[in-house]
Formats: structure tokens, sequence, C-alpha cells
């Protein structure tokens, strides 16, 4: 009877509208729509073995989500034993941590002195809305709770076993039943609902740094946990398709903090806060002198790095040196680089901006093992022809930092322990950056990824919809994002611009990582540039052109507004797709100068030369059309990169503007893939050429 799993989530809609309800939810379940299944649900399950699971049940009939699990689905459920509820239950009802709520709430000892809304966290914390196995929590991952609140599975190193956030291990695995499966855990699984700069107060291990995070100040800047100012659409879109297009509602914010243990900052003499901050005044002091500094922004605008006591002031050296090692995402561990499309050569990276002003560091995953600025002299260039595979020509100047597989979760982001010194050192720009820069276009909006969107599976988008399938746009689980979602991305016109994001992660398409920016309507809209080192660069747009497409016209400014916008180049025609010639030679009618290379003798280098004269490239060697799939996006003839324009940019606030120039066809397409920063001593180097990954 698994095959009923097939008809996906005919009961979701219940789910969301009971996720807001905290004593009726059981109430407001249409019971006439719920599936009489002859095998056993997730809730047979647990009734069937009540001397096991009871208490967890309980919970769930509290709650009204024991009806939801015997429904029609595809969920997972993490049970915690009667014994493992026990100890939990008492836990809570002995924590008298918090004066203004004794016992967390509870009225008294036991099941029913449980308030609802600890049943409904309690509940929802352990279910997910998709199915997930065993072999995908033993390579590590995070999932997405229906509480809205990760869990992240790691091996236990004695055990062996699967252990979720450090504190719960799997005691029984795979479990799989008609509308889900079912993994048993010897514990409650543990959430903390501290906000990130107290959970970091209560672990111990990171107190030199904790008292640098609170004599800056930045510990109590550290407390959003959500934004109220979106707008939602007020008009129906123009999306394709029949199907509903799931649009958030709310929008989480939070943090991530890269911090070094005490016993780290001792391995360099750093024993306690004045070491310290004569380390961050000795690393930074000199990083705006006019001559030969390197923080650009700082140096540009006349700023001094301060090195007095003030730690409040935001160019005081110990403040710089915090704010370097803090995101304003959330970012577990295993989302710090994401892996999709790419092909088995390349390393995996990602960059991220931190709250030191328009600085980046980069994340790589190489051979299993995850660094954080790791520097590679000649990284993107090559001294080959065929392929452009050579390694020869580059050597690891800095090995790099790596974060610690361990995920600290707090109620608004993470604390991630790294083995070294992280400072926005020179090597920084002038070595880790010096390169070409690729940018998914969703990590260029992080409240992207602190909602957990980005990449999100179709069965989790269309769980939020309460239907099995028939979204738009081909069925894979989309959404359109409401104005003001993200502060990196602005609106000019209000619903006329409709901006949809489609992860793509069941569709065969051409795209880095898989998904995309999908925008529709009479389109005006900006994004926030990521920030890059002083120096001359390409900017470029990867995207794939098909008849649907339409034209746009590129503006750059300093700033979002309007009148800071200046023009580039000519409009881009988005519907052209070259056409590819027998007999190797170049097309000629989309303007491209595109041939498939293998059909070249010199693997595609003379063609790609007079491509980029004509301001075009190629798609990469670094990912294929689909998840593992056989077409390489160089050989791709939809996949193509734009040259946007060749200028001089200071390390600061950039805004690219994308505004349709045919407002009347409002079915139209603009497709945005990934963005291009790439130095000059990159793609103009007197010694090698850029590499084609």
């Amino acid at each position: 009877m698994r095959v009923m799993k097939s008809f996906g989530k005919l009961m979701m809609l219940a789910v969301v509208v009971c996720s807001a309800m905290i004593t009726s939810c059981s109430e407001d379940i249409d019971e006439s729509n719920l599936y009489t299944f002859t095998g056993e649900t997730i809730e047979d399950y647990l009734l069937n073995r009540s001397d096991e699971f009871s208490d967890f049940n309980y919970v769930l009939q509290r709650t009204g989500y024991d009806k939801i699990l015997s429904a029609y689905g595809t969920y997972t459920c993490f049970a915690p034993t009667n014994e493992a509820m026990e100890k939990y239950i008492n836990d809570l009802y002995e924590d008298m941590s918090n004066a203004e709520l004794p016992h967390n709430g509870m009225t008294q000892r036991g099941l029913e002195g449980l308030t609802d809304s600890l049943c409904r966290d309690i509940a929802l914390f352990h279910l997910l809305y998709s199915e997930i196995l065993g072999v995908d929590l033993g390579n590590g991952m995070t999932m997405n709770t229906m509480l809205g609140r990760d869990i992240n599975s790691s091996i236990d190193s004695i055990t062996g076993a699967v252990v979720l956030n450090s504190s719960a291990l799997i005691t029984s695995m795979d479990n799989e039943l008609e509308n889900g499966v079912l993994h048993v855990v010897d514990n409650v699984i543990t959430r903390s609902n501290n906000l990130i700069s107290g959970e970091m107060e209560k672990h111990k291990e990171f107190s030199i740094f904790y008292q640098a995070l609170t004599m800056t100040g930045l510990a109590d800047s550290l407390s959003e946990k959500a934004r109220t100012d979106i707008q939602m659409p007020t008009k129906v879109g123009t999306g394709k398709g029949s199907g509903k297009i799931y649009t958030p509602e709310d929008c989480i914010v939070g943090y991530t903090i890269f911090a070094e243990s005490d016993e780290v900052l001792k391995e360099h003499g750093i024993n306690d806060i004045n070491d310290l901050i004569a380390y961050a005044n000795n690393a930074y002091e000199k990083c705006a002198d006019p001559s030969n500094g390197w923080y650009d922004y700082y140096r540009n605008h006349n700023i001094k790095v301060s090195t007095d006591n003030d730690y409040l002031k935001s160019n005081n050296a110990l403040n710089m040196f915090v704010r370097y090692h803090i995101l304003k995402y959330i970012v577990p561990f295993s989302k710090m680089v994401y892996s999709y499309n790419e092909t088995s050569r390349v390393p995996l990276y990602e960059y991220y901006e931190t709250m030191l002003p328009y600085t980046l560091f980069k994340i790589i995953r190489s051979n299993g093992k995850v660094y954080i600025n790791r520097w590679v002299t000649n990284n993107t260039l090559t001294d080959r022809v065929a392929e452009m595979a050579s390694t020869s020509i580059s050597t690891v100047m800095k090995e790099g930092i790596t974060p610690a597989r361990d995920n600290i979760q707090a109620l608004n982001g993470y604390i991630h322990p790294i083995s070294d010194l992280l400072v926005y050192a020179d090597y920084v720009p002038r070595g880790v950056l010096n390169e070409r820069m690729r940018f998914d276009d969703l990590s260029l909006l992080p409240e992207i990824m602190s909602n957990k969107l980005r990449l999100m599976q179709p069965s989790e988008v269309r769980a939020l919809l309460g239907q099995a399938s028939g979204t738009a746009f081909g069925g894979n689980g989309n959404m359109r994002l409401p104005r003001n979602y993200s502060k990196h991305l602005v609106v000019y016109n209000g619903d006329n611009t409709e901006i949809y994001y489609l992860p793509g992660q069941d569709c065969n398409w051409p795209n880095y990582q898989g998904d995309e920016l999908l925008c529709m309507g009479a389109y005006d809209f900006a994004f926030r540039l990521p920030p890059v080192p002083d120096g001359t660069y390409e900017l470029r747009m990867g995207y794939t052109a098909n008849g649907n497409r339409g034209m746009v016209q590129f503006y750059l400014g300093r700033n979002a507004s309007l009148t800071s916008m200046k023009a580039l180049d000519i409009p881009l025609d988005m519907r052209k797709v070259p056409v590819d010639n027998p007999d190797g030679s170049p097309d000629v009618n989309s303007g491209t100068g595109w041939c498939l290379y293998t059909k070249t003798d010199d693997m595609g280098v003379e063609s790609d030369a007079n491509m980029h004269n004509m301001g075009w490239m190629r798609g990469t060697l670094y990912y294929t059309r689909g998840k593992g799939g056989s077409l390489l996006a160089r050989a791709d003839v939809q996949d193509l990169r734009r040259i946007i324009t060749k200028m001089q940019f200071e390390q600061g606030e950039y805004w690219l503007r994308f505004k349709t120039v045919l407002p009347d066809n409002t079915s139209t397409e603009f497709h945005l893939d990934y963005i291009e920063l790439c130095p000059e001593n990159i793609y103009n180097n007197s010694q090698y050429v850029e590499d084609m990954f």
C-alpha cells in the first residue's frame, strides 16, 4: 500500500491552518477528507505500540496532529519513547531558570501539566512535511520541521548511530508506513529558545569571544527574529499553469556567528580579553592606510581605524574583528555550500557578506572538507587549452579555517566553532577574492536562506500549498516572493513586477544549482550586488535563452534610488537561442557567435575569444543540465553568459536594475540564474587564461 504516497499531501492545507492554532486545532480538520488505510499509518503505528509511544501520542492528540498523521501525505515522524518523554517533561518542570515563567509554564508535573503551546511545539518539532530516510540522515543534513525550526543530523562518534541536534539518537530507523516514515529516538529532540547571544553565553568555551561580543555592543544588536514589513501581492500574477503558487507570509531574520573557542585563542597566545584586544588592534590598525591598506571601503572613505577603548564604535579594531565573524543569514553547517548539479571535478563554494561593512569571505568544500578563506594562487586561471583543468599553476598559500560540523543552534541562528583566527587580512581581498566570483541568484538575498527557501524540495513547497502536484511552471513546487521580502531587492512599480523563485530540484533545467529567479509582468526592479574589493571587473549575468523570454534593459547605480541608475549597453533580447550549426561554425543569427565547442579543433578556445569580444560567453564546465546530467552547460545552446559591463568597482554598494522593454507583453519572462564579477587580471591575464569552469 506504499503506492498511496504518490497522492502527496492533499491534507497539507489543513496542516497549515492547524499550525496557527493552539487549543482548537482538532476542531478545524475536515474528517470527511481523511483516508482509511488498510495498512499502518504513522498514527496507527503509535497507537498499536502505546506501551512505547503513548506519551508522544498524547501530545499529538492534544494538538490534533494525530488526525494529520492518519491522513494522506508523505511525512517523517521522529517519535520519542515514553521514557524519553518522561525525562524531558520532568526536566521542563524542574527548570526554574526563567523567573518570569517558572516550570516553563507547566501547571503541574507530568503530561497533564503541559500547556497547549508546549504540546504544539513538541509535536511540530518532531514532524516533517517530507519523507527523509536513514541513508540521507547518515550523510548529515538540515531538515525544516513543521515548527519552522531546524533539526540537524550527524553521526555519533562513539556508537556510529544517527544523532539529531546532538541530543537524540535514532534507535530504530526507516519504519516505512502508508503515509511516510517513522524513526524512533531515545530523547526528545532539543531546541534552544535563546537568542544567539544568549546561547553563546551558555557555552563557556567561548567566554573570551562572548566578552568581546558584549563589549562591542553587538550582543544586544543580534536580537532580530523576523520582519513584519513585507508586502503581500494584491493581485493575481500572470504565472503560467493552473496550479497554485506558494507566497511566504512570514520573513524570518537571523544570524550566524563563526567563533574561536578559548582553546583556539590560547593556541595563539590569547588568554583573556586584553590579549584579544591587542591582537585585533595589530590585525586591523593599518588596514585602511592610504598607501598600502587593503580594506578599500574604509580607505576610500577616509575612515580611520580606532584602537582606543571605545569598543562600541564600528571602526574600533575589536568591533571590526567581531563583525567579520558574523553573517546576517541563518546558515547551518550542511548548507554552507550547496550541491546539486556540479561536475565531479570542481570544489563547491559560496561567498558570504559579513557584518564588517562590504566585506566577504569565501567558504569552499573540497575533498569532503570545508574551509573558510582558503587561498589558492591563480584560482580560476589555467595554462592549458583543452577543458582548462590544470592545477599546475595553483599553490595553496593559506590552508583555510575549518568550521566544526557541530551546529550550535539558537532561536535566531547558528554558532559555528572554528579552528583558527578569522580576520579580514590583506590576503583575503588580494588573494582569496582575487578570482572570478560566481554568485547564485538566491545567494544575493539573505532572507531566502534564512527562511529555508533556497533549493527547497518540491514536496516541501507543495506541502505548504496543501496539494500533491500541479503547481505552475511545470509542477515543481514554486513560489512568488512578496514585495520587500528582501532588503537586497527593490521593486519600483508594485504588483506590476511579479518575482517568482523556482527551486527546480526535480526539473531538468540548464541552471546553476538547478534553481532560478523568474520575473513576469511589466517588471522593474533592482538587486544589490555583492561587494567586491577595488578593481576593474566584468559584470556578467548567467541565464538560459528561450522563446518565452522577453527583452531587458540593464542599469547600474550606487544606491537603489532611480535617480542613481545609469543605463548599461543596449537591451538584451533573451528570446534569441543560438543555433548549433552542424559544421561547427559560429551562429550569426543570435549575435552571440556560439558554436558547439567539441566540434572545433581547439575545444572552442578561439571562438571563446570571439564571443568574449562581442560581449558573450558560453555556459561553464562547472555544472550540467539537471542533476547528474550528461549535457555540460558549456555545451548547452541555451546556457549563456552576457557581459553586462566592464568598469572600475569600488568596495561598497552597487545596485543592478532590470527593466522590461516590452511592458505591454506581461507574459514574457525575465530569467536570472547567477551573477559573476570577474577581475581584470583574470579575464585579461597576460600569462594565463580564464578557465572554463
